[in-house]
């Protein structure tokens, strides 16, 4: 996260309209970091790809803009998360049009654990809203943080799940995070950034415009690891998510439905165009785990850096050198115990985060430390 003194300079290439991921890509060619523009001359700005209108925004940024941000920030458990920065979603950092930078309330720490977003119609019928949270709780429960877009219907009950079942889920806005939309999910969204996080790229200030959202399901699919439609009509937008995820090379999985319902068309539509399908949370599980292990190890590398001549990925034992030392993960397993034990006490004895402990059971239920069991229930093996 930036120092006080270079949170300004950040939020003068976040406020300029139109600059665009091609344009920063421009300055992070040029500049160690993008916002080391400040001691160049316009020429050399051009040179990077930014109009007359850019630079004039960069020196003179729009104060009134530029003060609301500030004054949000400043606020509890808020965040700007930069593209520097060590807790900027790994895998949305790989994608070519990734925002400079995200506004983030809550644990921040939930952007760099192993997200699966489940995403789905507003209009849901009853059965699908059932999958959006057994899914959900399901997955939580192995570890991994749901990420989904704070929409009516699948997307609700899916961060609703998440939560029941103890878990950490992201919410990614269309809006700034001063505003919640739809606003009668104002208390869903408080319960997510009390374990989890809320997310946007747009500042505060920004209300609920159309071209936002194919924007907000950039980021969605961009930070997860795959992508479970649950139900989605031949129009909806969860389909958007679905292409966009297929672009960024992620797993796409889909639910199966009655041929009556229009809304499993969009799901059988994917089926034939490739997709997974799945009829349970398990089967999602199987074919991310080896992918979380993974993106799992290279945060552990980003974040504490090992000592040299350590290895960079798991041994082929399974297990991390890096967890056999770590501090944190046998203080997390002394609060599993060898009874099973709830999500939320395992939480409570550790005095970890959620979003870390997601994290951590997830590497040690892989590495066989640990056993995961009905009710979102944990106990140590050995």
């Amino acid at each position: 996260m930036p120092a006080p003194e270079q949170a300004r300079e950040w939020l003068s290439l976040v406020l300029v309209d139109g600059l665009g991921p091609k344009r920063i890509a421009g300055l992070e060619e040029r500049f160690a970091s993008p916002i080391e523009w400040h001691g160049a001359d316009d020429r050399t700005l051009r040179n990077c790809g930014l109009s007359d209108r850019h630079i004039e925004q960069l020196r003179r940024p729009d104060e009134e803009r530029l003060a609301r941000c500030l004054e949000w920030l400043s606020g509890e458990r808020r965040w700007l998360i930069t593209r520097d920065d060590a807790l900027y979603p790994p895998l949305l950092k790989r994608i070519p049009d990734a925002p400079v930078a995200l506004f983030v309330a809550g644990e921040p720490d939930t952007l760099v654990a192993p997200q699966i977003a489940i995403v789905g119609s507003r209009n849901a019928t009853s059965g699908g809203l059932d999958h959006a949270r057994s899914f959900a709780k399901t997955l939580a429960r192995a570890g991994f943080v749901i990420t989904s877009g704070l929409a009516e219907g699948v997307d609700g009950m899916a961060h609703a799940g998440c939560l029941d079942a103890g878990g950490a889920t992201i919410a990614v806005a269309g809006t700034g995070l001063d505003q919640v939309y739809p606003a009668r999910h104002r208390d869903l969204a408080g319960r997510i950034a009390r374990s989890g996080a809320l997310v946007s790229q747009f500042p505060p200030g920004i209300g609920p415009l159309k071209g936002n959202f194919p924007a907000r399901n950039r980021i969605i699919s961009g930070m997860s690891l795959g992508v479970l439609v649950v139900e989605a009509g031949i129009k909806s937008g969860s389909l958007i998510t679905a292409r966009l995820a297929n672009e960024q090379g992620r797993e796409v999985f889909a639910i199966p439905g009655s041929v009556h319902n229009p809304l499993s068309r969009g799901c059988h539509r994917l089926i034939r165009d490739g997709a997974r399908l799945v009829e349970t949370a398990g089967e999602v599980v199987e074919d991310l785990a080896p992918l979380a292990r993974e993106l799992a190890g290279e945060i552990e590398n980003l974040l504490e850096p090992r000592p040299t001549g350590s290895p960079a990925g798991l041994e082929e034992s399974g297990e991390s050198p890096h967890m056999e030392s770590d501090p944190e993960y046998e203080q997390l397993l002394q609060a599993v115990g060898f009874d099973p034990t709830p999500f939320d006490r395992i939480i409570e004895r550790s005095q970890l985060t959620p979003a870390a402990v997601s994290s951590m059971l997830l590497m040690l239920e892989l590495d066989g430390k640990v056993s995961a069991h009905a009710g979102g229930r944990y106990s140590r093996n050995a």
